[in-house]
């Protein structure tokens, strides 16, 4: 449990800031999304820290269990998914990252669950059980 509590205070806590980001700078992040689709180094580089923290994740915490821990080992095959469809399909990735984020209630929707994702892991992490 000590591994799960400590994924989700980092988590938590970085999903918070992030989805305050995304709700209160939604121009800004939807322009910064934009930005990134034209640098190829800067996907390389996503897509190769997805990967990594995805395979860290899933390395020492690949639980599936029914609690609340298994969102943690869902977080890491998704970031390792991310990582790999970045890294291999580079312009797939970039043609999906762009019709996401040209609906403007998808950049909403994303920030809103985000944040609530955020909230929960936090609220786990520091005083879950």
């Amino acid at each position: 449990m000590g591994t799960s509590l400590f994924i989700a205070r980092i988590f938590g806590l970085c999903y918070l800031v992030i989805g305050i980001g995304f709700l209160v700078n939604r121009k800004t992040f939807q322009q910064i999304i934009v930005d990134f689709c034209k640098n190829t180094a800067l996907m390389f580089l996503a897509g190769l820290l997805a990967l990594v923290v995805g395979t860290i994740i899933i390395l020492s915490h690949n639980v599936w269990v029914a609690n609340w821990t298994v969102i943690i080992t869902i977080i890491g095959w998704l970031g390792f998914i991310k990582g790999v469809l970045i890294l291999v399909f580079p312009a797939t990735a970039v043609k999906l990252t762009q019709l996401c984020h040209k609906n403007e209630n998808f950049f909403l929707v994303r920030g809103i669950v985000v944040l609530i994702l955020g909230a929960v892991l936090t609220y786990l992490g520091f005083f879950g059980v």
